[in-house]
């Protein structure tokens, strides 16, 4: 269960991972305008642009795999199987929030797809243990 967790926390860190290199490319148009930051990020263009979409996509990831992850932990379901779902997650994520920055798209989108596969599988199983409580 304590893997779990721990992923449900690095999930939750990571907008504010994702968050840098989105700064990075405020601070190189010349400042961070700390003012307007959302116009600002609108008109970031290239690496920018994919840093600003990287980083509100962990958002929406996180709002995906949360009910999952605290399903299974809450009907104590916590097996190796989720545990090693869990560590996938991460995985995938960073893989994805990496494969966003330097422009490789295929692959963003593979491990996109295995963070919201697994986000399911999680909640499916949670749904199957407590059907059967």
């Amino acid at each position: 269960m304590e893997v779990i967790l721990i992923s449900l926390f690095i999930a939750a860190l990571m907008p504010l991972l994702a968050k840098a290199p989105l700064a990075y490319a405020m601070f190189k148009e010349g400042r961070y305008d700390n003012r307007n930051p959302r116009e600002q990020q609108d008109r970031l263009s290239g690496f920018g642009a994919r840093a600003k979409a990287a980083h509100y996509n962990c958002f929406e990831a996180l709002a995906l795999y949360t009910p999952g992850a605290l399903a299974v932990v809450a009907v104590n379901a916590a097996t190796d199987l989720m545990q090693y779902y869990a560590i996938a997650f991460v995985f995938a994520r960073l893989c994805y929030l990496f494969m966003y920055w330097f422009d490789i798209d295929k692959l963003r989108s593979l491990f996109w797809i295995v963070g919201c596969v697994i986000s399911f599988l999680m909640l499916w199983h949670a749904m199957s243990v407590a059907a059967q409580m």
